[in-house]
C-alpha cells in the first residue's frame, strides 16, 4: 500500500504547505526552495513543489483547461489525431475520457497527448466490467451484480490490479470505477440505469468489495474513481434522460448509500464521481449534486473529510440540467468530464474568475490538487508492464465461481 500511504501523506502536506512558487518546468530549478532537487525532499513535498512550479507559469486559460476532460472515441485515424491536437493547442485540456474503440488506438491517443502536452494528461475510461466496456479487444469481466456471493476481498484486489495493468498497457491512467451505488433492499429485479452495475443491496458488501477493487487499481498504477456520489442506486430515473431524485431520509442515506463512499474515503483512495441527481435530504435547492456546494463542499469535503479528486459525471448528460463546467467547479468539483463544447466551457471558467464568481485562489487550489495527483500517478513508467491474458481469464472465471 505504498501508493495509498503516499497519498495520505500528500493530503496532510497539502493542508500545511505554503506558497513556494517556482518557474514552470517539469523539474524545478535548484535555487528556488531549500532542497537542491526533487529527489532530496519527501515524495509529498516533491509533488507539491512540482505542482506549484507548473502553476506559476500558467495563464488563466491554461489553469481552466487543466480542469476539463473532453470525451473522445478511441480511434487513431488522421482526423481524430488532428482533433486531439486542436484540443491541446486551443483548449490546453487536462486530459480526455475515452469512448468506444480499440486498445491500440487508446495507446496512440495517450502517447500523442503526452508528446504534445507540457503536463502529463489524465486518460480516463469507464471500466465497470473491465476495459471491454469501451475497448472491443480487451478482456471482459462479469458485471458487479453477477459476481459470485462467495467472492472475497483478495480476489477483488487482484481484479482491480489486473484492470489497472491492462489500463496502463493501453495508456490509460484513470479508471472510472468502482460503482458503489447500493440498490434498494429486497429489490429482486436489478433493473434501471444502475441495476447489475451495482454490487447489490448490501452496503457493507458494496463497501468491502468495491474498496478492495479500488486498492488493486491504485496499487496497479491507475487512479480509481468511486461512483456515483452520493449514491444512484435508489434514483427514480436515468440521469442520462432527466434529473432523478433520491427520496431518502438523511438517516437512511448515511446507513445505506453513503456508507460505501465513507469507507472508500477512509481508505485514502483517490477519486469520487458526482451523480446528476437531487437528494432533498442533502440539499433543499432542486439542482444536480454536481453543482451543489451543500453536497460537494459541506458534505463530501468537510463532513466526510475527502481530500482527493472530485470528478463530475459527463456534464453533457440531460440530468445535469444544462449546468456548466464553471458551475461544477464553483460548487467544489476538480475535474469536469465530457462537456458538449469544450472551448465554451473553459471560457466559462475563465469568465467566472474575471467576474468574481470563482476566486482565483480557489481555481489555483483545484489545479494544484489535479497536478499533485498527476505527479503521484503519472510521473513514472514503472507500471507500463504487459497485461496478462491468462491472469485475466483466471480472475474472470473465479469471479463467477
Amino acid at each position: 500500500m505504498i501508493r495509498l500511504s503516499l497519498l495520505s501523506a500528500l493530503s496532510a502536506a497539502m493542508i500545511m504547505a505554503g506558497g513556494c512558487r517556482r518557474s514552470a518546468a517539469p523539474v524545478a530549478p535548484d535555487d528556488a526552495c531549500p532542497a537542491d532537487s526533487l529527489a532530496e525532499v519527501s515524495a509529498p513535498d516533491a509533488a507539491l513543489i512540482w505542482a506549484d512550479s507548473i502553476i506559476a507559469g500558467m495563464t488563466l486559460e491554461e489553469m481552466a483547461g487543466q480542469l476539463v476532460m473532453p470525451a473522445v472515441y478511441s480511434k487513431a485515424d488522421r482526423v481524430s489525431i488532428r482533433s486531439l491536437g486542436e484540443y491541446v493547442a486551443d483548449c490546453k485540456i487536462g486530459g480526455v475520457v475515452l469512448l468506444k474503440g480499440t486498445s491500440d488506438a487508446a495507446r496512440i491517443i495517450s502517447d500523442t497527448l503526452s508528446a504534445m502536452m507540457r503536463v502529463p494528461p489524465f486518460v480516463a475510461i469507464d471500466a465497470e466490467w473491465g476495459l471491454a466496456m469501451r475497448l472491443e479487444d480487451m478482456p471482459r469481466y462479469p458485471r458487479n451484480g453477477k459476481i459470485s456471493p462467495k467472492v472475497e476481498e483478495e480476489l477483488m484486489y487482484d481484479y482491480g490490479y489486473e484492470v489497472a495493468r491492462e489500463s496502463r498497457t493501453s495508456g490509460i491512467n484513470m479508471v472510472l470505477g468502482p460503482v458503489l451505488d447500493v440498490l434498494p433492499k429486497g429489490k429482486s429485479d436489478p433493473g434501471g440505469v444502475i441495476g447489475s452495475r451495482s454490487f447489490g443491496s448490501d452496503p457493507e458488501r458494496a463497501a468491502r468489495l468495491g474498496c478492495a477493487y479500488a486498492r488493486g487499481v491504485e496499487d496497479g498504477g491507475a487512479i480509481s474513481v468511486a461512483k456515483h456520489f452520493p449514491g444512484h442506486g435508489s434514483a427514480d430515473a436515468d440521469s442520462h434522460v432527466r434529473l432523478p431524485e433520491v427520496r431518502k431520509s438523511l438517516t437512511h442515506l448515511e446507513k445505506e448509500d453513503l456508507l460505501p463512499f465513507r469507507r472508500y474515503i477512509d481508505a485514502g483512495l483517490s477519486g469520487v464521481m458526482t451523480a446528476h441527481l437531487h437528494a432533498p435530504a442533502l440539499d433543499s435547492v432542486v439542482r444536480p449534486v454536481t453543482v451543489s456546494p451543500e453536497v460537494l463542499d459541506s458534505l463530501l469535503r468537510k463532513r466526510m473529510g475527502f481530500t482527493g479528486l472530485v470528478i463530475t459525471d459527463a456534464i453533457n448528460m440531460r440530468g445535469a440540467g444544462g449546468a456548466s463546467a464553471a458551475d461544477a467547479i464553483i460548487a467544489g468539483a476538480d475535474l469536469v468530464l465530457a462537456p458538449s463544447d469544450t472551448r465554451t466551457e473553459i471560457a466559462g471558467i475563465c469568465n467566472a474568475v474575471r467576474r468574481g464568481q470563482l476566486d482565483s485562489s480557489v481555481l489555483r487550489d483545484r489545479v494544484r490538487r489535479v497536478l499533485r495527483y498527476k505527479y503521484v500517478f503519472l510521473m513514472e513508467d514503472e507500471f507500463r508492464r504487459a497485461a496478462d491474458p491468462e491472469e485475466a481469464a483466471r480472475i474472470g472465471r473465479k469471479l463467477l465461481d
